[in-house]
């Protein structure tokens, strides 16, 4: 049994090493694939593979159909956009992601933006505090319950909407739950997106939406660039000249937003959410760990594909 792992960025040193742990304790042979810079280099390295390990590395119907072999490929990390599901489901190929592995990194990383935002991008003029300030989180999966936990270190009010999480679920943190995503903006002076890139999610986030919140608002966007309007939000930023946007994730309009909203608008160079070593280490090994399970078990615990 092989198994690759195909990163065009690569897993650092000792996640790799943990990996290898997990995976030839199971009597399976470990392969890698790291910083490849054609596509052919991955089709090659996939013909004789039983599962792949991933990170950001596209794996489409092309891949797919070059694995022969293939029986299971793992996202390591939450996000799974990068995989064709169809191909994969139609060549009876199991995906996985694993999630909350980068939960709590992603989540630090937006009080990191917060604070920035707040504080006006750090540039000598008297900003705002957070204590005290209406919290929305708009989906309360694995990052948006870490936001929620550190948020009430800084004393913020926490609301969060989620069309699959029962409000039970959420109030038991001490989140008021609220019972639709007009309501979470109407009431929240800082909104964090913690959404997937679906049919139903994608462009959603746009002016109507902003255009609730109350003046001075903050959007904070480390989920997918997808789910922007940005033709919308420039628009809307123009035209509100308090509101602020921070992300993880390069805007297609970047140039543009720089331009005409740069001093209430920054994203970070490439999307940086996971990119700590605990989470890259955390997320190599639950990979293993699923794999493993997979194979000698049948398990498709965090299966994403039909």
């Amino acid at each position: 049994m092989k198994v690759l792992i195909a990163t065009d960025k690569p897993f650092a040193k000792v996640a790799v090493d943990g990996i290898r742990k997990e995976i030839e304790a199971a009597g399976f042979e470990l392969a890698l694939l790291e910083k490849y810079t054609e596509k052919q280099q991955l089709l090659d390295a996939v013909a004789d593979a039983n599962a792949i390990i991933i990170r950001s590395d596209i794996i489409d119907a092309e891949v797919i159909a070059a694995a022969k072999q293939l029986k299971i490929v793992v996202r390591a990390g939450a996000g799974y956009d990068n995989v064709d599901l169809e191909a994969a489901t139609a060549a009876g190929v199991c995906v996985m992601n694993t999630p909350g592995q980068n939960s709590n990194a992603v989540a630090e990383l937006v009080f990191g933006l917060l604070v920035f935002a707040v504080r006006n991008f750090y540039n000598g003029t008297s900003g705002t505090e957070l204590m005290g300030k209406k919290l929305g989180i708009h989906a309360y999966g694995n990052v948006g319950r870490n936001v929620a936990r550190i948020a009430k270190g800084f004393g913020m009010e926490l609301y969060a909407f989620d069309a699959f999480c029962s409000a039970d679920v959420i109030e038991k943190d001490g989140v008021k739950a609220l019972s639709s995503v007009e309501e979470l903006y109407s009431v929240s002076d800082i909104v964090s997106l913690h959404i997937p890139a679906t049919a139903e999610t994608k462009q959603s986030i746009n002016a109507a939406l902003l255009g609730r919140m109350p003046k001075g608002a903050v959007l904070v966007n480390t989920a997918r660039k997808e789910v922007i309007n940005e033709a919308e939000i420039l628009g809307f930023m123009e035209s509100c000249p308090d509101f602020k946007y921070v992300t993880d994730i390069v805007p297609g309009n970047d140039a543009e937003m720089k331009e005409k909203v740069g001093g209430r608008y920054f994203t970070t160079p490439k999307k940086m959410g996971a990119q700590t070593s605990e989470a890259n280490i955390n997320a190599g090994i639950a990979a293993a760990k699923q794999i493993v399970d997979f194979i000698k078990n049948g398990s498709e615990r965090f299966r994403v594909n039909k």
